[in-house]
């Protein structure tokens, strides 16, 4: 399988080039990086300190998609959207773990989605969407007998708060509880604010250091509170889930999957990370 990957020489796109070089059923096909990127013509392998892979880092994003059976892509939503439009121009595969995206863009995702297998969530982390799951599962349990509250920390360069990662942790609690998320979802508090409302899903954002991802979700209720947390100590985790939905994706119809659908998944479970 040829993977190409999208900002090839940033942190994660190295994690990823890494993996996709080291894996048995993968090869770097393509990695493009902004035009004005002095490793624009260098060889993907000794960028990375590997052998020569005699792939050459690029800046065109159609021989992106034209050399490649999958693009992965951790980049902005400007950049997703234009690399699920490709995708849908090229028929071919896309996996973006690319947070922040509006429910607008979204929407043209799931547009681009239409003539592509696209998979995209807020984080490729297989625990995290685990944690997806049972958060979903215990939220259905407990009802709005428990207050749910969601704490996330991320390192000082992240520029997006709550994370998305934390707002599908939302999403997840309202969907177990039958909520509409955006009519119950408490993003900040400041000041005077009144009672907690009991059907209520609240945020807190933390940034500093180096921190990769921590998220823990809070269901406090009378004498007692159960917390459900997942914590990232490397980004590896991010670029193994990316990899593994890539090789989940061969032969799926066309339409927009989540990692839930991939771990979801008999086939997924059997592949190795």
């Amino acid at each position: 399988m040829k993977i190409g990957i999208v900002g090839v020489t940033g942190r994660m796109g190295r994690a990823v080039a890494k993996l996709v070089i080291e894996n048995e059923i993968t090869d770097i096909s393509c990695g493009v990086t902004r035009a004005e990127d002095a490793l624009v013509g260098k060889d993907i392998g000794e960028v990375l300190g590997l052998d020569k892979e005699g792939v050459n880092i690029s800046a065109d994003f159609d021989e992106l998609f034209q050399n490649s059976d999958v693009v992965i892509d951790f980049s902005t939503p400007e950049i997703t959207l234009k690399c699920a439009g490709l995708a849908a121009k090229y028929n071919k595969i896309l996996v973006s773990g690319t947070t922040g995206l509006k429910e607008d863009e979204k929407q043209k995702l799931e547009k681009f989605a239409q003539n592509a297998v696209i998979i995209w969530s807020s984080n490729m982390s297989i625990g995290v969407n685990l944690l997806f799951n049972l958060v979903e599962e215990v939220a259905g349990i407990l009802h709005d007998n428990y207050d749910v509250e969601i704490l996330e920390m991320h390192h000082n360069q992240k520029v997006d708060a709550p994370s998305g990662t934390a707002l599908s942790l939302g999403e997840a609690v309202a969907k177990g509880r039958g909520l509409d998320f955006g009519e119950v979802s408490r993003k900040t508090r400041d000041g005077i604010i009144g009672k907690r409302d009991k059907n209520e899903i609240g945020f807190a954002s933390l940034r500093g250091g180096d921190v990769i991802g921590d998220h823990t979700v809070i269901f406090a209720g009378i004498g007692e509170r159960i917390e459900i947390s997942h914590k990232a100590s490397n980004r590896d985790i991010y670029a193994r889930g990316a990899v593994r939905a890539a090789i989940w994706s061969q032969g799926k119809a066309n339409g927009l999957y989540s990692m839930r659908n991939v771990i979801s998944s008999k086939t997924a479970s059997s592949i190795s990370n």
